[in-house]
């Protein structure tokens, strides 16, 4: 019997792409860069399936040159570079790796909040270049206090309550916005439910944590940061566009707010002419916030576990377009 051919738009941890070999015909892109368009619709075109990653755009332009894909695999809990609702049409299946990476994301918010808040990357560039002259001064890199101060926690999903459980251990007042009120967690966590805009301008820190959707593009603009104390700290490791980054830039440069913590940009890989790379209150990193050796072994599993349910005959465990099976195979839930 003929194997699934599959096109693997980068080497996955191996874990999953053991398991890929093992069962697949397996068409890997050997470059730690991104395939080219181009390159995944001639790959696309002779495969069965993909395993793709976020940075993949695969829309109907990639499904009008595979005429044999059935489903696609992606290495991520996002979903947004797929155009999940064409694929739907087509009977084309799309998979994520949902909740094996929320407690390393939100460690690495967290990360990033401290480091914003108490100043870490300046304190090490200040060591570093040879700026400590002096052995210890009242006013030196003076940053904010985490312990018992008010976050605000933006969409209450599986990371955002894994950053307000957190936030339990440092006795802080936990705010959070979520476009579904979660009375439930309320009362378990201690959460309180505010408005954006309160939030706003409650809050001590900001963590990001909503899908990028049309609803949430620049979700926080020049307006919203106007809002948030001089003190405050935001910090965003869901998706970069949901942040005006130029008006951000000048919240930070005219010191609207205190600082930043970056994990994601509107534009990835973010240039070196971003502005804000230039400003030493913003902490930033190239969206790495689930790279555990760990989580990202979990995830290169789940790949391969979605990908081998659906070829044996069975519902994918982490289906997103489940009413794709009332298409392609009735009666899957």
């Amino acid at each position: 019997m003929q194997r699934p051919k599959i096109f693997v738009t980068r080497e996955l941890p191996e874990r999953g792409s053991r398991e890929i070999r093992e069962r697949f015909d397996v068409d890997v892109w050997p470059e730690y860069v991104a395939p080219p368009k181009d390159v995944i619709i001639a790959r696309a075109s002779k495969v069965d399936a993909l395993a793709t990653l976020l940075s993949d755009e695969i829309d109907a332009e990639v499904f009008d040159a595979a005429p044999n894909l059935k489903i696609v695999s992606q290495f991520a809990v996002g979903f947004d570079n797929i155009d999940v609702k064409e694929a739907t049409k087509r009977g084309i299946y799309v998979t994520n790796t949902p909740g094996v990476l929320t407690e390393t994301t939100a460690d690495f918010a967290w990360a990033l909040l401290m480091a914003a808040a108490r100043r870490i990357v300046e304190a090490d560039g200040y060591v570093r270049s040879g700026k400590w002259k002096v052995g210890w001064h009242p006013t030196m890199l003076q940053g904010m206090d985490v312990y018992g101060a008010t976050i605000g926690v933006v969409g209450l999903g599986r990371i955002g309550l894994a950053i307000a459980k957190r936030a339990r251990g440092f006795d802080m007042e936990i705010l959070y916005y979520d476009v579904v009120r979660r009375e439930g967690l309320e009362k378990e966590f201690g959460v309180q439910y505010a408005e954006i805009d309160d939030l706003l301008r409650k809050a001590d820190f900001v963590s990001i944590h909503v899908p990028l959707l049309k609803d949430t593009y620049h979700l926080i603009n020049e307006k919203r940061l106007k809002l948030m104390k001089k003190t405050a700290v935001l910090i965003n490791n869901a998706r970069g566009p949901v942040i005006d980054e130029k008006a951000l830039y000048r919240a930070l440069k005219e010191g609207w707010i205190h600082g930043a913590g970056l994990d994601v940009f509107e534009q990835e890989p973010t240039s070196l002419d971003n502005p804000l790379l230039t400003l030493g209150n913003v902490v930033v990193a190239p969206h790495i916030s689930s790279s555990s050796v760990e989580t990202r072994a979990r995830m290169s599993g789940m790949v391969a576990e979605n990908l081998i349910a659906f070829f044996e005959g069975r519902a994918p465990p982490n289906l997103v377009n489940k009413a794709v099976t009332e298409i392609a195979r009735p009666g899957w839930t």
